[in-house]
């Protein structure tokens, strides 16, 4: 069965093209002024068999995990109502656990960070594993130079705000090449 609301006015059956509007939208039949706000869930279609949920009081919703306790939003990705306690709210949206988790572990919700690359720890173990193998730092003392400049920026760590690793790393990739340089224009010389 889908559900349905009507005017308060005229009592006609309003269409899906009126609600959760910012203004207020006329009536098709009678022009009154309406704004009705209603869930997303609303127009869901309810599988056989599904009953619906019990609400607190008459014309309230309850959540969807805590049928005791009235909703407060409906969920951005799938609709549910949703009591204080369950409402995650991230960067703006409403999500509810099961989503948020999806949303995690699939990552479909974008603002949702799930990885950190510690680019300072990366850039400083470039730097330092290299030198057991010389002529390896040919390599990567440029791309840890890179490394330094292009993520100086970015977070180093949720806890640490300090750019150590940064410098360290940027300090040894450039003794590396200039000892890289100097044993060119050496083997240079020592060819004349």
């Amino acid at each position: 069965m889908k559900p349905t609301i009507s005017c308060p006015q005229c009592r006609i059956l309003l269409l899906e093209g009126v609600f959760n509007r910012p203004q207020p939208t006329p009536c098709p039949s009678c022009g009154t002024p309406l704004v009705i706000e209603v869930f997303p869930a609303l127009f869901r279609p309810i599988a056989p068999g599904q009953s619906a949920e019990a609400v607190m009081v008459e014309g309230e919703s309850s959540c969807f995990f805590h049928p005791q306790k009235k909703a407060v939003v409906p969920c951005g990705s799938c609709g549910r109502f949703l009591c204080a306690l369950c409402d995650c709210a991230l960067h703006g949206e409403h999500y509810c656990p099961t989503c948020l988790e999806t949303g995690k572990s699939k990552g479909k919700i974008k603002a949702l960070k799930n990885q950190h690359t510690r680019y300072d720890r990366l850039a400083l173990t470039l730097s330092i594993v290299p030198v057991l193998f010389f002529y390896v730092t040919l390599i990567t003392a440029p791309i840890v130079l890179y490394m330094t400049f292009r993520y100086w920026k970015a977070p180093v760590s949720q806890v640490s705000k300090s750019r150590v690793r940064f410098i360290i790393a940027g300090v040894l990739a450039a003794l590396q090449l200039i000892g890289w340089t100097v044993f060119f224009i050496m083997l240079g010389k020592s060819h004349r």
